[in-house]
């Protein structure tokens, strides 16, 4: 046990600077485009915000490929395929079952979906703080 959160919990610590990082990213674009939102013009909006979306999503694309590579680095793949998809599974907390881990590094899975979740909530309320913003500036004073 010790040696998976060895393993596992630097791991999370890249993920967290990578999604710090693609957050500043996907914030500093939002704001150079939020000009470009015209008052009532959503589709304005909806380009601005899907780059915003993109940008998020390479970033939690990149901490799959992280434990991936970590489950590669540790024999659990022969593949990287394999290793990213197991990866997104625990990622995304699916947890199919259809490829598990042998019982030495089973904890790691649990680890990915803890770390997985916390990094996709902190990419959704990111996207959310940006589409509230825009649709405050395509909806004006308005009541919704």
């Amino acid at each position: 046990m010790l040696l998976n959160l060895l393993l596992g919990v630097p791991v999370m610590a890249i993920c967290l600077v990578l999604q710090s990082t693609l957050v500043v990213l996907a914030l500093r674009f939002y704001t150079r485009r939020q000009a470009r939102i015209r008052d009532h013009a959503l589709g304005s909006a909806l380009k601005v915000l899907t780059g915003v979306m993109l940008i998020l999503i390479f970033g939690n694309l990149a901490q799959v490929a992280a434990w991936a590579a970590l489950f590669l680095f540790i024999g659990e793949f022969d593949e990287f395929a394999a290793a990213v998809y197991h990866s997104a599974v625990n990622f995304a907390t699916l947890g199919y079952g259809d490829i598990v881990m042998s019982e030495r590094h089973a904890l790691l899975g649990p680890l990915e979906a803890i770390n997985g979740i916390l990094m996709v909530g902190i990419s959704t309320a990111a996207l959310m703080q940006t589409f509230q913003h825009a649709l405050r500036r395509v909806l004006g004073d308005r009541p919704l």
